[in-house]
């Protein structure tokens, strides 16, 4: 029998399925009683479930990361799907196959690489040009950056997640960057394509997603600002030269201030055009990716809204699809 995938789960199915741990916490209700509340997930997303009655011997017999082979029922509670677990029991990790585990992203991969090579060579700086080949030709990294998701939870949440982030970034550039003549074509390009790299050693991603401890303690920014050194001084012995310190001081710049503001984790908020512009057309990607997500994912057909989203601070209005008519389109 085919297995069913968490995407194909409704409201009052029973489960005996094999999963993965992506979280587990071990609780006690008002009554002191222990339980178990766990992330589950395959290919296809996750899924909150609890097993009631849990001892801190069964908490220990797993880890996130380990698999399980599960027995519940679904319902809904509060607006979104979960599993009332019945029973389960940790497997053996070699009796299953990773990639059905793991969302992956849904582009080929070797495109998105294509498509940036296309635009990082179209740039004409030459320090910039050489800059970005030295990530192009060190292999170890290509590895990671192409596996690598963009996060855990909130946007691009999976394998291959971070270079489908990059290359979308690098398309609305190339469309947008005309429109502002004042605004370094060159430095856009780069600050766009660095940005995020340090989430290529901030996050585990092999068999779940998670923080590195490195990740845990000092976080992307920083370390992409650590990995741009390396590569500089890589460049500096390609070229033969050193590279210009105003074009690394604002390469460093667009890395640190690209969350925008201080309470999301900037230490330093946009003060160039380039990195306003990253800031702007990365909020917007990360924006429109975990709304179209949120809206295609939720399992309540019936209902014209979302759950709350907590990290979004509201429902989404899904519209209703009796609404637009026989043809889908809003004809009678």
């Amino acid at each position: 029998m085919s297995r069913r995938y968490v995407n194909q789960l409704s409201h009052g199915d029973s489960i005996d399925e094999v999963f993965l741990v992506a979280d587990k916490q071990l609780r006690a209700n008002r009554q002191g009683n222990l339980y178990l509340q766990l992330e589950l997930r395959d290919k296809t997303g996750s899924i909150g479930a609890r097993l009631w009655n849990a001892t801190e011997d069964l908490s220990r017999s797993f880890e996130p990361g380990d698999y399980l082979r599960i027995r519940g029922k679904t319902q809904v509670f509060q607006g979104s799907l979960q599993i009332i677990l019945t029973h389960l029991d940790p497997i053996d990790g070699h009796r299953v196959e990773p990639e059905e585990f793991l969302p992956q992203s849904t582009q080929n991969v070797g495109k998105l690489m294509a498509r940036l090579r296309e635009v990082l060579n179209s740039m004409n700086h030459p320090h910039l040009r050489a800059l970005v080949e030295c990530y192009l030709i060190d292999e170890p990294f290509l590895r990671k950056f192409t596996l690598a998701p963009a996060g855990i939870k909130n946007h691009h949440a999976y394998q291959g997640g971070l270079l489908e982030h990059v290359v979308t970034l690098l398309n609305l550039a190339e469309r947008v960057a005309p429109f502002y003549p004042d605004v370094d074509r060159d430095l856009l390009l780069t600050g766009i394509f660095l940005h995020d790299l340090g989430k290529v050693d901030e996050l585990s991603y092999e068999r779940s997603f998670a923080y590195t401890d490195e990740g845990q303690l000092v976080g992307h920014l920083v370390m992409g600002v650590e990995m741009l050194a390396e590569k500089v001084r890589q460049c500096d012995e390609l070229m033969g030269e050193p590279f210009p310190p105003e074009l690394l001081l604002r390469l460093k710049h667009m890395i640190v201030s690209h969350h925008g503001t201080l309470e999301f984790g900037s230490p330093k908020v946009p003060m160039t055009l380039e990195a306003m512009a990253l800031h702007l057309l990365d909020n917007l990607d990360a924006k429109i990716h975990a709304y179209t997500r949120e809206i295609r994912d939720d399992p309540s057909r019936e209902s014209s809204w979302t759950p709350y989203q907590q990290t979004l601070g509201r429902r989404l209005f899904k519209g209703n699809a009796r609404d637009a008519g026989a043809n889908g389109d809003g004809s009678e």
